[in-house]
């Protein structure tokens, strides 16, 4: 009689050794708390509180009952998507791309793991930019390359150097993650931050992995800059990561992108081919309504997140120990609660970002993510896309809590 092969792990060690998405956890566990009855306010996910807009949704609509729908279609994508993330790209970037270069995706996360997938070896070095946002790392590994951190805090405002990025590089250095505006700190490189990073990895003959999903996402004085716009040269070895998310306010609907060249771009359509096959049609007709509209919608959404960004900075600030940089894009603010660690509070004495996020959702019922999902201890994630009203009752909470600490 063989014997039971209790030798073997059950789970591989590439798939047991990944973390689950921090951001879906807390998120999940706010969800289920107010489920079960508990007046929790989640800070954790970042989705816009909008409805996707109803044009879009008429497409989607009239979509369902065209049979060619119903059918498989290109694994790359529908080819009127792919030329409209072509013109929006022109549009909204102020570069030409062949549709030939744009593969369409299920979601931005879908974009990123193939990005990595099809770009790095065991062995290699990916640059990432700390805080990170915590999907990074995970992908990176996947792909079997190690994720190599690079940090700026609070008192850079959350930006990396060049000096940096060239005393992190070494001659395993295959791929710098560029990400802005930020998720999850809000921070965005000014064109000439951008263009001297752009201009570094081009002589290193570094690639770029740039995540512009937050692109129509920019306040104050900020602006948006492609990097490819700001380095053309570096067209030939950048991956450009979007989608219609965060923009249309479509977080369900699951449609993203990838731009780059077209021999990438065929290598992670034949990934994509095995892996998933074509993104759902009626989401895929959708995205063609958003990304072919005018930009209203969004300027909307901007107007609402801008106003709630001003509140949190505002009452985070205020709060003694709690350091809040001014976000200038995205929808998140990233305080620095190393001021708060170490003294007690309702007789618990957390030492770690993530110990006091469990106080903050155990003692006053609002959800944020701890620094720990995206670098270094110290910190705290706030998503301001959530309703005015929760915002105020939600961060009011946070700061009679810790106006105890002691």
């Amino acid at each position: 009689m063989s014997e039971h092969p209790t030798t073997k792990p059950r789970i591989s060690t590439r798939i047991g050794s990944i973390a689950e998405s921090a951001t879906l956890a807390v998120d999940a566990k706010a969800k289920a708390l107010k489920a079960a009855g508990r007046p929790v306010i989640g800070f954790g996910a970042g989705e816009p509180d909008f409805p996707t807009p109803d044009y879009v949704v008429a497409a989607a609509v009239a979509a369902c009952s065209v049979p060619a729908n119903h059918r498989y279609t290109p694994a790359a994508g529908l080819p009127d998507l792919r030329q409209a993330v072509a013109d929006k790209t022109q549009r909204d970037s102020g570069y030409e791309v062949a549709p030939s270069q744009v593969l369409i995706t299920n979601g931005g996360k879908q974009a990123v793991y193939e990005a990595f997938a099809t770009l790095v070896d065991p062995g290699d070095e990916v640059l990432l930019p700390a805080p990170y946002w915590t999907t990074y790392p995970e992908a990176i590994r996947l792909a079997g390359g190690t994720p190599v951190e690079v940090f700026a805090g609070a008192d850079q405002g959350y930006l990396v150097t060049v000096d940096q990025l060239e005393a992190a590089r070494t001659e395993r250095t295959k791929a710098l993650l560029f990400c802005s505006p930020s998720n999850p700190t809000g921070a965005v490189y000014s064109p000439e931050q951008t263009e001297a990073i752009g201009r570094w990895a081009l002589e290193h003959g570094i690639w770029v992995i740039t995540d512009e999903i937050y692109e129509h996402l920019v306040y104050d004085d900020a602006v948006f800059t492609p990097i490819v716009r700001a380095v053309p040269e570096l067209a030939d070895t950048t991956v450009v990561l979007n989608g219609v998310a965060k923009t249309y306010a479509m977080t369900g609907w699951r449609v993203g992108w990838m731009i780059g060249p077209a021999d990438v771009i065929k290598a992670a359509t034949n990934l994509q081919s095995h892996l998933s096959s074509n993104v759902a049609n009626v989401s895929q007709r959708a995205a063609i309504a958003a990304v072919t509209g005018d930009l209203s919608a969004v300027a909307r959404m901007r107007e609402a997140f801008d106003r709630r960004r001003r509140t949190i900075v505002e009452m985070l600030s205020a709060i003694d120990g709690v350091t809040c940089p001014t976000p200038k894009g995205a929808f998140y603010v990233y305080p620095s609660v190393e001021g708060v660690l170490g003294r007690t509070i309702r007789g618990v004495t957390p030492t770690t970002s993530a110990e006091l996020a469990g106080l903050i959702l155990e003692e006053v019922e609002v959800a944020v993510v701890p620094g720990e999902a995206f670098g270094p201890s110290g910190y705290l994630r706030l998503s301001y896309a959530l309703g005015d009203d929760d915002l105020v009752e939600g961060v009011g909470r946070i700061a009679t809590l810790l106006a105890e600490a002691h």
